[in-house]
């Protein structure tokens, strides 16, 4: 297998000396659409010099969703160099390289690339002279199932899932026999085998993740029966947006070489946890962490006012952090899901929670809400933006809640916010509400109006197909 090392060049004949040496036969060119969905085109290793790797390379925008119209479809792939890996799961030799997405015209980044926003989001960290290095850990949850079948048509919606560990299968036949371990409702987290089923299929994913350059640190059962979270070291917020690109690429594909599927929907379970991402962030400057302070869980007064960023574009980030309809099926109280905004030191009810940190260096917020759905590119810089406007606008978040917030009295639970109800609600709060994503151009309106278009037509969808529930509930009305 290849090594853990990331493979990062300082030119193109750099990298095309080490195709040759590698004996490379393709080169997959990735970047991210706007909902956050890896794509990519492999070109052969003759037509890889160092015109194509400066020039960049010509593809049709207008078949990615979100993005041109047929008549202006031409659009640069260009690849950046400081950041490739080779691919484990191709069967001829092959490097990824992360790209950004350039206009022809002007050769300038295009407004709609992700990538190229979650850059323009670290140089205006270092443009406002708060810090100068924005640091994400995001905890990615996901389920895998043994079987997968859905329908939606005119006359039927329905969907089926199956899993050995599901506690639905305690009396299902097995013709090697049933053998009744299995994780209960709620009752999946850090049990050992047998009842953990998943362990060594985490770990070739967390093996996997390593080879392709991503420094890894743990995997684990997660709550729900069938469902699981690796762990991979915090980095730039760039680069944890490649990251967990390849995070979700390594899941997908280890998953399916054990015959099985993986899927990241936060809620494809009724009845049990959704899965999360939980996002770990901090600024520094130079080599000195700025959220580490004399505060409240030791926390210093820029961490508080970028807390109190978060808490109020709250609404408005969940486009971004929760941009699915289902997303809102798992922001719902009872399930461990942080669906109120308030902030607290190791109180896992809160939406912003402080972890305990040994050392000033470990000081961070984590902020709960977000899923794993979410373009990481996109969510990354949001939160950013939203908690950079919160220092420069000194917003403080109030006082802390160290109360579990699921038992509050209802005369104090009503006055703690919450996050949006639907995926309309969030796209409604953006739309409103979005000049702290613009501040230096780092998110552009027409960005901001495509993302808007393309999500309502998803709520569009949802909201007008019938439910196979509605059919238990009103079908002799």
């Amino acid at each position: 297998m290849p090594s853990s090392s990331a493979l990062s060049f300082k030119s193109a004949s750099e990298f095309v000396k080490f195709l040759k040496d590698n004996e490379i036969e393709y080169v997959d060119f990735c970047f991210a659409d706007m909902r956050g969905k890896q794509q990519h085109t492999t070109q052969h290793i003759s037509t890889v010099d160092e015109s194509i790797l400066t020039e960049g390379i010509y593809f049709d925008g207008s078949s990615i969703a979100g993005w041109k119209a047929i008549n202006e479809s031409d659009m640069i792939l260009l690849p950046d160099l400081s950041r490739a890996c080779r691919d484990p799961f191709s069967s001829q030799p092959t490097v990824k390289i992360f790209c950004y997405i350039l206009e022809p015209s002007t050769r300038e980044h295009y407004s709609r690339c992700p990538r190229s926003v979650a850059k323009a989001a670290e140089e205006h960290l270092k443009s406002t002279g708060i810090g100068d290095t924005a640091f994400f850990g995001p905890e990615a949850e996901f389920f895998v199932f043994d079987d997968v079948k859905y329908k939606v048509s005119m006359n039927k919606v329905s969907y089926e899932i199956d899993s050995a560990e599901g506690p639905y299968n305690t009396d299902k036949h097995y013709d090697q026999g049933n053998l009744g371990h299995r994780p209960r409702v709620k009752g999946g987290y850090f049990p050992d085998s047998p009842v953990d089923t998943g362990s060594n299929m985490r770990a070739e994913m967390l093996s996997v993740i390593a080879t392709m350059g991503v420094e890894v640190e743990k995997h684990h059962h997660e709550v729900a029966p069938s469902q699981h979270e690796l762990g991979i070291k915090f980095d730039t917020l760039l680069n944890c947006g490649d990251n967990m690109q390849i995070y979700k690429h390594v899941v997908h594909n280890v998953a399916a070489a054990y015959g099985q599927s993986a899927t990241f929907m936060p809620k494809p379970i009724f009845g049990d946890n959704g899965s999360g991402m939980h996002c770990h962030q901090s600024i520094w400057k130079g080599s000195t962490p700025l959220f580490a302070g004399d505060g409240y869980a030791g926390l210093s007064e820029t961490a508080l006012f970028y807390i109190g960023g978060i808490i109020k574009h709250a609404k408005a980030l969940n486009a971004f952090t929760n941009p699915t309809t289902n997303s809102y099926k798992r922001l719902v109280p009872g399930y461990e899901a942080p669906v109120l905004l308030a902030y607290s030191g190791r109180n896992r009810s809160a939406s912003c929670r402080i972890p305990y940190a040994a050392s000033p260096k470990g000081k961070r917020v984590e902020v709960r809400f977000p899923d794993p759905t979410a373009n990481p590119y996109l969510a990354y810089a949001a939160m950013l933006m939203a908690g950079l406007d919160g220092i420069k606008n000194k917003i403080h978040p109030g006082e802390a809640h160290d109360k579990d917030l699921y038992h509050l009295p209802p005369e104090e639970l009503a006055k703690v916010p919450t996050v949006c109800g639907s995926l309309r609600e969030a796209l409604n709060a953006l739309q409103v509400n979005y000049d702290f994503l613009t501040a230096g151009g780092v998110f552009s309106e027409d960005l901001i109006e495509a993302y808007i278009e393309l999500k309502m037509a998803e709520v569009e969808a949802f909201e007008t197909m019938p439910h196979p529930i509605e059919y238990d509930m009103y079908y002799s009305s």
